[in-house]
């Protein structure tokens, strides 16, 4: 028996009635159904509550139904395990996401039916090292960010590629990306885009108080690393914007490729470049 996982943003609107309707509809199908034991509970199903921990491990995919920032936590917690994920844009963006809530059950219909494609994803790896020990590890799908908080100084950044020495950055920040964390805050930062399929890492400061300062391409083998040497309040590191650590003084943040990478569920063969249009393109022709 196959069983899917729901991933369930329970902000999003109407959102309890389409579980109950992906419920019924799996089970028609002889599909197995989990989620939540918040989105269980909230439909008075109970029993179709797991934690997330074994969401991911019970689960042979998971629906994950909210926008971009749903399935970036989603994929830190899969990657790990290898699941694959089909999301569904409940969100404004949806850049990461597969399908649209009026495509979402003939979507499935086809991946039940085996059409579909594994689109996997290079994660990125950051520690921190507090007086020659590890005291965070995180997986992150877009990026590791090193950033200040409200304190209009800029922090210093002793900046290292494989233990060569590139800058000591002052700045308001500094990003490692991956080709998929290219469209994201690099992108705003003046970082440049890169196809997804591509194993690459990107340093993009952000600010930064200097004429020559720009980002850097270099191999996924790289081992980026940066230590603080500001103390100007609050300094945090975080990944894919929603996993916070923070930093102090002479901290060091190792940044390099994961050991595991994410696995999206592909149901359409759309390229990169259609979804830069798609997405990303505001005032552009139309023509064209």
């Amino acid at each position: 028996m196959r069983t899917a996982g729901l991933v369930v943003n329970m902000s999003k609107s109407g959102i309890l009635a389409l579980v109950e309707q992906l419920v019924h509809w799996f089970t028609e199908r002889g599909c197995a159904v989990f989620m939540s034991s918040e989105a269980a509970v909230a439909l008075n199903r109970p029993e179709l509550g797991l934690s997330r921990a074994e969401l991911v491990s019970r689960a042979d995919w998971l629906l994950v139904l909210g926008g971009d920032g749903t399935l970036l936590r989603s994929a830190r917690e899969c990657a790990p395990r290898g699941v694959p994920l089909l999301g569904v844009n409940l969100g404004r963006l949806g850049f990461l996401t597969e399908i649209d809530r009026p495509e979402l059950f003939s979507g499935l219909e086809q991946l039940l039916a085996g059409r579909y494609f594994l689109d996997e994803r290079m994660m990125l790896e950051a520690q921190v090292v507090r007086h020659d020990r590890v005291v965070e590890t995180a997986v992150g799908l877009n990026d590791a960010v090193i950033t200040k908080g409200a304190f209009a100084r800029l922090i210093l950044l002793d900046t290292f590629v494989n233990d060569e020495y590139v800058s000591a950055y002052p700045a308001d920040g500094l990003i490692v990306a991956s080709p998929t964390g290219s469209t994201a805050y690099s992108l705003s930062a003046g970082g440049p885009l890169v196809t997804p399929e591509l194993d690459l890492m990107l340093v993009t400061p952000i600010c930064p108080h200097s004429l020559w300062a720009r980002p850097l391409v270099i191999s996924a083998e790289s081992r980026v690393k940066a230590v603080l040497r500001s103390d100007v309040g609050e300094v945090m590191l975080t990944m894919d914007g929603q996993h916070g650590y923070r930093l102090e003084q002479n901290d060091t943040v190792l940044v390099r490729r994961a050991p595991c990478r994410a696995k999206f569920i592909r149901l359409k063969n759309r390229s990169f470049f259609y979804l830069l249009r798609q997405k990303l393109s505001e005032g552009e022709r139309n023509d064209a």
